[in-house]
C-alpha cells in the first residue's frame, strides 16, 4: 500500500502528464496554424505519448488500490510568435517534469517504497530521452535555419515520426 505522501505525488504527476499532453496539443495547433504540418504532427504524437504516461501512472495507482481524484488541468502556457518558441518551452517543460519525477523517486527511496522506485525507473529513462529529443530538435532548428528551405526540410523530417 502506498503512503499518503507517495499517493499524492503520483496523483499530482498524473495531472502533470495530462497537462503536458494539453501543452503539446497547444503547440501542435500553433504549428498547424503556421502551415508547418510536420511540426504539428510531431507535437500531436508527443501529446499522445504524454497522455499515455499519465495513464501508466493511473494504472499503477489502481494496482496499488489508491484513490485517484481527478483535478482540473490548467490552460497551457505560451502565446507563441515564432516557430522556435515552442521548442524552447518544450525543453524547459521536460526539465520541469524530470524534476517532478525525481521528487517522487526520492520520496519513494526515503520511505523504502521499492515497488514505486522500480516503477519510476522507466520514467527516469523516459525523461532522459525526452530532454535529449527536445534539445536535438532545437539544435536541428538552429542548424537548418529558422525559415525557408531549412525549415521546410525539418518540417518534412518531423512529419515522418510514427
Amino acid at each position: 500500500m502506498l503512503s499518503k505522501k507517495i499517493e499524492k505525488l503520483l496523483v499530482d504527476q498524473v495531472n502533470a502528464e495530462l497537462y503536458s499532453g494539453y501543452l503539446y496539443l497547444h503547440m501542435a495547433d500553433f504549428y498547424a496554424e503556421k502551415g508547418l504540418m510536420g511540426f504539428a504532427s510531431w507535437f500531436k504524437k508527443q501529446a499522445e505519448e504524454e497522455v499515455e504516461h499519465g495513464l501508466k501512472i493511473r494504472d499503477y495507482l489502481h494496482q496499488e488500490n489508491s484513490v485517484l481524484p481527478l483535478a482540473p488541468i490548467a490552460a497551457p502556457e505560451g502565446d507563441f510568435k515564432e516557430p522556435k518558441e515552442p521548442l524552447l518551452l518544450q525543453l524547459a517543460h521536460e526539465k520541469k517534469v524530470t524534476a517532478l519525477i525525481n521528487v517522487i523517486y526520492k520520496a519513494a527511496r526515503e520511505e523504502g517504497d521499492y515497488r514505486t522506485e522500480r516503477f519510476l525507473d522507466w520514467f527516469i529513462d523516459e525523461q532522459a530521452e525526452e530532454e535529449e529529443n527536445a534539445l536535438a530538435l532545437i539544435e536541428k532548428f538552429e542548424l537548418l535555419g529558422k525559415e525557408g528551405q531549412g525549415l521546410y526540410l525539418l518540417d518534412k523530417e518531423l512529419g515522418k515520426r510514427e
